[in-house]
C-alpha cells in the first residue's frame, strides 16, 4: 500500500516538474508579421509596401499607441535605413523603409510618459 502511494506521489511530482513555463507575450501574429515582447507589451512588426507597421498589445489586448513615437532602424544585409515611428490609427507606422526576409529591425520607442522601449526583430 505504501509503495503504491509513494509511486503515485513521485509520478505527481515529476508531472509538475516537467510542466512548461508560460510567459506573457509571445503570442501568434495577428497581422501576418513577427511578434516580440518588451516591457510587458507585445509588438508585431508587419512589412508593407515602402512602410512598416508596428501593432501594440497589452497582455493580449490591442492597444492604441496614443502618445508613442520613436524610430525604426532596418538592416537589410549591408543596407541601413531609418524612419520615424508615428501613430497611424491603431498602430505605429514608419514610411520609406523596405523590410526584406532576413532583415534585422530595431524599434526604439518612447511611450506617452517618456519611457524608452527597445524592441528587436529578425524577419523570416
Amino acid at each position: 500500500m505504501i509503495t503504491k502511494f509513494l509511486a503515485a506521489a513521485i509520478l505527481a511530482c515529476s508531472t509538475l516538474a516537467s510542466a512548461p513555463a508560460l510567459a506573457h507575450g509571445g503570442a501568434a501574429p495577428k497581422h501576418g508579421g513577427v511578434v516580440q515582447t518588451a516591457s510587458d507589451l507585445s509588438f508585431e512588426l508587419v512589412a508593407g509596401e515602402g512602410a512598416a507597421m508596428l501593432y501594440v498589445e497589452d497582455h493580449g489586448k490591442p492597444m492604441v499607441p496614443t502618445g508613442m513615437s520613436g524610430k525604426l532602424t532596418v538592416l537589410n544585409g549591408t543596407e541601413k535605413s531609418e524612419a520615424p515611428l508615428v501613430v497611424s490609427g491603431d498602430k505605429l507606422e514608419a514610411r520609406g523603409v523596405t523590410i526584406a526576409k532576413g532583415a534585422k529591425v530595431v524599434a526604439a520607442i518612447n511611450t506617452a510618459d517618456q519611457k524608452a522601449i527597445t524592441v528587436r526583430f529578425t524577419v523570416r
